[in-house]
């Protein structure tokens, strides 16, 4: 009889996607479990009389021969992953983080290169195993978004035709109250163009957008982009997160939605909804399997607003942008920070803050979608554009290069003066 043993090359940085096999082989987690069936194969048999002796004496019946599992081929990228497991695993420690995750995806084909997840595990060995460096966050855990949400809401009014990305927005004295409730910006940036307003990420900003469109017309665009739905992804434990029925919206709720508050979404529903700047306004279907079919994506936006978008995420990610750390050397990016108090209970914790940045290179030509988020960071900075912004400028540059993308931009040394704060609840 042939015995098999398992081996997991990749080790602690593919833990998460691969999963294990129990002792009779069938799999626990990853895409040993999605893909149990199509691996296994099936034994072959025959049946044969045998003497006393346990010796053959003759075969009964027709022999089934075994057939052997199907090979199952991801769409993740060895390289990728490896880099950006490392890059992710570096950054928690630095920041004395809890946990991390990282999601890179194809911009056009919707393909995962790598999805990565810090505390993580070795499927070789697991005794001692804990829950959380079980825990696939990526895809397992919902967090509020924060700022990154706010190109989507500008998207919806600029498809709505409530503003123009000149539109003029009056954001002072940095402060707005929405029935009995103070929204606030971290400095008073007085009058800001809807460009404006993601560059400097204004709240005050960000709500008075909001205020141009019904909650129902937000929701829709909300939904279209995947919010609030399970992601069609053949992976165990994808979760839907959070977006309820606009009914139920009060105006605050409207308001604090508009910058990522009161909806919660995974680290790969964020990824995914960014496509929809990168395909021409149109929303795609993403996949953890090597495909050769173009996807099918669905309209959201038109090629002129999305291309707008693309661009506030430029200016978000230049000079006086909150996102300069993500600069990648080489390459022309756009993204948004995103920093979220984490909530503990019905209340948010001081002092605990999730540190976001999701974001598109090369900007012109996007070819990859990054998504980096922070659980927890406690050393000194806590804000989505420092903290997860390197992360980000360090995948997408190795990426690219994994990807044999020319440099669009030329490698010189960069300057980031003080950025602006990511505003936070």
């Amino acid at each position: 009889r042939k015995e098999y043993k398992r081996q997991y090359p990749e080790g602690e940085s593919a833990a998460h996607i691969v999963g294990f096999t129990n002792v009779e082989d069938h799999g626990q987690e990853g895409m040993e479990l999605a893909f149990d069936k199509d691996l296994a194969g099936k034994p072959g048999s025959r049946r044969v009389i045998k003497d006393r002796l346990g010796r053959v004496v003759e075969g009964v019946g027709d022999e089934v021969p075994p057939q052997d599992g199907q090979d199952i081929q991801l769409s993740i990228d060895s390289k990728v992953q490896y880099y950006a497991y490392q890059k992710l695993k570096q950054q928690v420690e630095v920041s004395k983080a809890k946990a991390g995750s990282v999601v890179v995806m194809d911009a056009h084909t919707g393909e995962l290169l790598a999805l990565a997840n810090y505390p993580s595990y070795d499927p070789g060995h697991r005794k001692n195993l804990t829950g959380e460096q079980l825990r696939n966050r990526a895809l397992t855990d919902t967090f509020e978004p924060g700022s990154t949400m706010k190109p989507i809401t500008v998207a919806a009014a600029l498809e709505l035709k409530r503003v123009k990305p000149s539109t003029i927005i009056d954001t002072a004295p940095g402060r707005y109250t929405v029935t009995g409730s103070t929204i606030t910006d971290t400095h008073n940036y007085g009058a800001l163009t809807v460009e404006g307003v993601i560059q400097k990420s204004s709240n005050v900003g960000a709500t008075k957008v909001a205020q141009k469109l019904s909650p129902q017309e937000m929701w829709e665009y909300f939904s279209a982009l995947g919010f609030g739905q399970k992601p069609q992804i053949q992976f165990p434990g994808a979760v839907s997160g959070r977006l309820r029925a606009w009914k139920t919206w009060k105006p605050i709720e409207q308001a604090t939605m508009s910058y990522g508050y009161g909806l919660s979404a995974s680290l790969f529903q964020m990824a995914r909804s960014y496509t929809v700047f990168s395909n021409d306004g149109n929303v795609i279907p993403s996949t953890i399997l090597k495909t050769n079919e173009p996807p099918v994506g669905v309209r959201v936006i038109s090629k002129e607003n999305a291309a707008a978008v693309l661009h506030m995420l430029r200016l978000a990610a230049g000079p006086g942008g909150t996102g300069q750390k993500a600069q990648a050397e080489g390459y022309t990016i756009g993204g948004k920070s995103g920093t979220a108090r984490k909530q503990v209970g019905k209340n948010y914790a001081a002092g605990k803050y999730r540190a976001w940045f999701t974001g598109i290179a090369p900007i012109d030509k996007p070819r990859i979608i990054v998504a980096v988020m922070v659980d927890e960071p406690t050393a000194g900075s806590y804000y989505g554009g420092t903290v997860a912004g390197p992360v980000f400028a360090d995948v997408v540059q190795q990426t690219l290069r994994f990807m044999g993308v020319q440099p669009d931009k030329e490698v010189k040394p960069l300057i980031v003066a003080a950025p602006p704060e990511e505003p936070v609840l």
